[in-house]
């Protein structure tokens, strides 16, 4: 497994590398973003055709349910920086590098490799999973409860992701905070969806066995923890404060931040 492990690494620097020669010369690394849900399908994907004497119907299920979250997610990310253009918070974190010149290696080892290095981690229970169910075909009850979570955050990623994208697609709405659909249960449906996505992954692979559950479990744990302190909402929540001021503070004060939950009624 290590072996397959370290193969799976060498294709993920590899095509790192090429992206980061592509960001050199366009100038930007945002469709890095992209690349963190298309990476892990990716990997997945890597896992499953690695698998000695093929894959049987567990290691498939996890690799489609990892397959279909991430490619989703990147052709979604792809066409809003194809849309949108660079994105801010790349721009700040790089823009005194691109004053000096020292714009290459600074998207190198401040963005592409750190990405690389957490996207390999929060994977991880995907990759070891398919790589040890083997060929087994059979799928356990708790693999089941794993589908039945992953189902839920998906329903609310890509429900989430449908509703923002029309809300910003209408002029009307320019200036105004959407707080209608998922969005009035939760300020985050989108990142509560990922959360609820890979730990039901996870969950398939503990159905694997409980080791390898607790082998991996750091990847759940970091995504959670990223998308609800780090550089997710705690990040887009300090920016709509200071671009939206008192409505958006109303938002936040009747509206669950993370878990979907009924909004507060206001005095």
């Amino acid at each position: 497994m290590l072996e397959l492990l370290g193969l799976n690494a060498a294709i993920l620097i590899v095509l790192v590398l090429i992206q980061w020669a592509i960001s050199v010369r366009i100038n930007d690394v945002s469709f890095i973003d992209a690349f963190w849900g298309a990476g892990m399908g990716l990997m997945a994907l890597a896992s499953w055709l690695h698998v000695p004497g093929g894959p049987g119907l567990l290691g498939t299920l996890i690799m489609a349910m990892t397959a279909l979250w991430g490619f989703r997610l990147g052709i979604y990310l792809f066409l809003r920086w194809r849309k949108h253009g660079e994105d801010p918070r790349y721009q700040r974190i790089l823009r005194k590098d691109r004053e000096k010149g020292r714009f290459a290696w600074a998207a190198l080892t401040k963005v592409w490799l750190g990405q690389a290095v957490l996207l390999f981690l929060v994977s991880s229970p995907a990759q070891i999973g398919i790589l040890a169910a083997e060929q087994r075909d059979a799928i356990p009850p708790l693999a089941w409860a794993g589908v039945a979570l992953w189902g839920v955050g998906i329903f609310f990623e890509w429900v989430g992701d449908w509703q923002l994208s029309r809300f910003k697609a209408d002029p009307a709405n320019e200036g105004k905070i959407l707080d209608t659909g998922l969005w009035r249960y939760t300020r985050h449906p989108n990142y509560f969806g990922d959360a609820c996505a890979w730990w039901g992954i996870w969950l398939v692979v503990a159905a694997v066995g409980w080791q390898w559950a607790a082998f991996t479990v750091a990847g759940p744990l970091f995504l959670t923890f990223t998308l609800t302190k780090w550089s997710g909402a705690a990040l887009l929540e300090a920016g709509m404060k200071k671009k939206r001021g008192g409505p958006y503070a109303d938002y936040i004060a009747r509206t669950s931040a993370f878990f979907p939950w009924p909004p507060r009624k206001q005095r």
